[in-house]
């Protein structure tokens, strides 16, 4: 069984696990890593760059090469591959507690329950939940939905695409410690800021895939282009720019605006004002669907792309192979004809 195929297997297996299962309530994967981090910061922490560097290099670096280490173990067997992938893929992937928590914060809302959604919220993202009314709360939910089913569900397929197991704890352990350290809070700003760079770049091919297919599996394709063209580039965020103006297109509503992030106060840039409406807390359910369909999506052209990938790869293989052959050929053809020559000659003179 090629690569491609135990990835393939292995992915699909992983995200049926995620969205039968969701994350388990206790000794979670990423939990697990994010412990062992706090661990390291204990010991590696001093306000500067310099060292928030190292703090990455060591836990993202660390991450990678477990993943390396498990994959050339159990290389040598396809089904343990398979598990393997499946496992990791299903420990990466949150798409299922994305969509539980939203959907638990919009019955809350639907029933006109305002403070349990908001006891809830924080589960779900960092807002100030006291400072938001019903509506309120409902946009930070669908902002939360879309820039989540890019990090939590789409980066992390892509990153296995690309690199496998280690690939996708490697874009996890990214992810988190963007979570964990990337703030700009006077302890993070210097520490923090390797952790922020590289869950950028680490989020760049997930969020534009994920602003694609939002398009793609939305219910107003022109609307999500067209939100993503003008206004993605006006948000703070390279990744969730994209992803959220996309989703606010392909839904119809209006995201941004004022936030307040631990008592701080932001205004940020609204994405499809021209268009959009108020975002309601019936659009909770609508972004938790369009959410599914993307991940979906997303699973298949990644796993297309691998095998795409590898099939090239297989072909120029070949193609070279045949090429030295032919050329080993010729070489020897040209060494008997010149043997042959000179033979001749010898004899003749």
């Amino acid at each position: 069984m090629g690569a491609d195929r135990v990835h393939a297997y292995g992915a699909a297996a992983g995200l049926l696990g995620d969205l039968l299962l969701g994350d388990p309530r206790r000794g979670h994967p990423v939990a697990v890593f994010g412990r062992a981090a706090a661990g390291v910061e204990q010991v590696l922490y001093r306000d500067h760059r310099g060292w928030g560097a190292l703090h990455t290099a060591v836990c993202a670096g660390g991450a990678v090469a477990l993943g390396a280490l498990a994959s050339r173990t159990v290389r040598s067997s396809p089904a343990v591959s398979v598990a393997l992938t499946g496992a990791a893929t299903w420990a990466v992937v949150g798409g299922t507690s994305l969509v539980r928590e939203a959907r638990a914060i919009g019955r809350a809302l639907e029933t006109g329950d305002v403070e349990a959604a908001r006891e809830r919220l924080p589960h779900l993202c960092g807002r100030d939940p006291q400072s938001l009314d019903a509506d309120g709360i409902a946009r930070a939910v669908v902002e939360s939905v879309a820039e989540n089913t890019s990090d939590a569900v789409v980066g992390a397929l892509v990153w296995g695409a690309v690199g496998g197991v280690p690939g996708l704890l490697g874009f996890r352990a990214v992810n988190t410690l963007d979570a964990m350290v990337g703030h700009r809070s006077p302890r993070y700003r210097r520490f923090g800021w390797a952790s922020a760079r590289l869950d950028d770049v680490a989020g760049w091919p997930g969020a534009r895939l994920t602003a694609v297919l939002a398009a793609l599996a939305g219910d107003d394709r022109r609307g999500a282009v067209r939100a993503w063209r003008a206004d993605a580039g006006k948000h703070p965020s390279p990744n969730a720019g994209p992803v959220e103006a996309s989703f606010a297109g392909a839904l119809g509503v209006r995201l941004g605006g004022t936030l307040s992030y631990g008592g701080r106060v932001e205004h940020r840039p609204v994405l499809n004002g021209a268009a959009g409406r108020a975002v309601v807390p019936g659009d909770i359910e609508r972004a938790a669907r369009l959410s599914r369909r993307v991940g979906l999506l997303a699973l298949g052209v990644t796993v297309a792309a691998r095998a795409v990938a590898a099939k090239a790869k297989a072909t120029s293989t070949a193609t070279a192979t045949a090429t030295s052959t032919a050329m080993a050929a010729s070489t020897a053809r040209a060494t008997v004809t010149v043997t042959v020559t000179a033979g001749s000659k010898g004899r003749a003179s």
